[in-house]
């Protein structure tokens, strides 16, 4: 990190080549869908323009992925619309075998990420970063720019909301 914020390059690409499938995974998950190719992209640029004033004490995953969550914000900023995500995950779950085992599993992520897709955007977010890309509470809390504490009570208000979706899918098996 430190070769990094000194100017060297090589030193910022071992940083994207280490960091960019997280990131892609971030802002896909947070809503990006297909476009988060782009906002990973844009999120390392700013990063590499920003790192005049990364803190050195600071840690570079949840400073990188909070860029990438604020781009993802930006993308979607000013209009609402469907997650691609969930749009593809209908279309896996119309074509599920319910007699063969196999797909069960499948059945279960896609009903799993749907309920998470039906909670509100904050919501939704602290559930993605919590436990789809298993970031701690602090990390969560500095992805999405928020106070520990407000992390912990969007978890509980999400996973209560998420709780009677999920008990009602496990009744109908």
């Amino acid at each position: 990190m430190a070769r990094a914020i000194a100017g060297d390059q090589a030193a910022y690409g071992e940083l994207v080549a280490r960091y960019t499938a997280l990131a892609h995974r971030t802002a896909y998950l947070l809503g990006a869908g297909a476009d988060a190719g782009d906002v990973v992209q844009e999120a390392f640029v700013k990063a590499y323009r920003k790192l005049g004033s990364f803190r050195p004490d600071a840690d570079f995953k949840p400073w990188l992925l909070k860029i990438v969550a604020n781009e993802t914000k930006n993308l979607h900023r000013g209009r609402r619309r469907r997650n691609l995500m969930e749009l593809r995950l209908a279309t896996i779950t119309e074509t599920v075998d319910h007699d063969d085992p196999g797909t069960l599993v499948d059945d279960s992520r896609a009903t799993l990420l749907r309920a998470v897709n039906s909670l509100s955007d904050h919501d939704r977010q602290v559930v993605t970063c919590r436990y789809l890309l298993d970031l701690t509470e602090a990390e969560t809390a500095q992805t999405l720019n928020l106070a520990k504490g407000t992390v912990k009570s969007r978890l509980s208000r999400a996973l209560t909301k998420l709780r009677p979706l999920l008990e009602e899918v496990a009744h109908d098996r």
